[in-house]
């Protein structure tokens, strides 16, 4: 058991090595999401300019033909009253047009600056991972590297495993998933190494003879006696 115990913290070290890569991962992956979004934000708003633009081309189209059915229905007003508020009617959407069509000329530049920043957003975003590229490789092949390490002492910690007889592996892999990875420490004197708590006379003697390994009832861990 207490090489399986090697085996397991071999384990442990070596995954801890590959955690230590995910904050270096991280920060290329917020950069990288950053200038995404950034990209996103550009693409979308050239297509806001350019909806914006054709939404006021199609309202000064409806305007338009509005004004043409205004000025055939005043052909055929007689009374001045009438003709007077359908001329108040006409003055007011020529106005009205003017605001549109002043409108629609300025979304032109809009659309044209929205696009410039698209452009610029595209070579910004291309940099970021061009700059990347370098990390990111060093990075993967630190990566691989490392996982050929966790597969080697994963197959060793199996091999491992296979020599403990089952309802004692049932014990360490209980007490593993628990407070703490070490399962078996030394017996100290009459304490557990790990935790101090006293052993009783008894307990002690079996493990002293090598009779059992026995819990200690402070940690839980199991004891044994150095040689």
């Amino acid at each position: 058991m207490l090489a399986l115990q090697e085996r397991d913290l071999a384990v442990a070290a070596v995954q801890k090595d590959l955690d230590a890569l995910l904050p270096e991962e991280a920060v290329l992956d917020a950069e990288l999401a950053a200038q995404t979004k950034a990209l996103d934000d550009a693409q979308a708003a050239v297509g806001s300019a350019e909806t914006r633009r054709q939404e006021l081309e199609a309202r000064i189209a409806g305007y338009k033909q509005m004004q043409e059915r205004r000025r055939q229905q005043l052909e055929y007003v007689r009374g001045a009253k009438e003709a007077a508020t359908m001329m108040a009617e006409i003055d007011m959407a020529r106005g009205v047009l003017v605001k549109e069509e002043a409108e629609f000329v300025r979304s032109a530049d809009w659309v044209i600056e929205a696009e410039k920043k698209l452009k610029d957003q595209v070579k910004a975003h291309a940099a970021v991972v061009a700059l990347q590229a370098e990390a990111r490789a060093a990075l993967a092949e630190r990566r691989g590297a490392i996982e050929a390490r966790l597969a080697t002492a994963a197959e060793a910690r199996a091999g491992a495993a296979e020599a403990v007889r089952s309802q004692l592996l049932v014990r360490y892999e209980r007490i593993r998933r628990g407070r703490t990875p070490v399962v078996l420490v030394p017996l100290r004197q009459d304490a557990c190494s790990h935790c101090n708590t006293a052993v009783p006379l008894q307990r002690r003697q079996l493990i002293l003879q090598g009779q059992s390994l026995e819990s200690c009832e402070g940690c839980g861990v199991l004891l044994y006696v150095e040689e």
